[in-house]
């Protein structure tokens, strides 16, 4: 019993259902830059290059061989550099996409922290620390005169 006492009390920590909703969102936005790289930027970067397949594309350094019924003996050894290309693709939008929101979650944040904005309600514990820290720069003036 103690067992399932200590795993209800981990399952039901804040960190992991973070990390869980974390992981699940992550699988869905590998899912939407998937379809972005190969349905979006693909066919436009291939109608720019006449029809070029990147993931087609590869460096064979040795040939598949067949015997005489047809059948592949000896399988095809090749750098298929093309599927780099769009693999590397997929890192440069995903990098972008997550600095992009990022940035603007940063910003919000900074908005939010901002005790003298008066648009976006300020957290309580910013608010407090802002007014001890007026308090102590007001003590501070108030012992500098005596």
């Amino acid at each position: 019993m103690k067992i399932l006492k200590e795993f209800k009390e981990f399952a039901v920590k804040g960190n992991m259902m973070d990390m869980a909703i974390g992981i699940i969102i992550g699988a869905a936005f590998n899912k939407v830059i998937d379809v972005l790289v190969k349905k979006v930027f693909m066919p436009p970067l291939s109608l720019m290059t006449d029809g070029l397949n990147f993931q087609d594309k590869k460096y064979v350094m040795r040939d598949a061989i067949t015997n005489a019924e047809g059948t592949i003996t000896t399988k095809e050894i090749a750098v298929e550099y093309g599927v780099l290309f769009e693999t590397f693709l997929d890192f440069v939008i995903v990098g972008l996409t997550v600095f992009v929101v990022v940035k603007a979650m940063n910003r919000l944040r900074d908005k939010a922290q901002d005790p003298k904005n008066e648009v976006v309600a300020t957290p309580k514990d910013i608010e407090l620390l802002s007014k001890l820290t007026d308090l102590m720069e007001e003590q501070n003036a108030l012992l500098k005169k005596q």
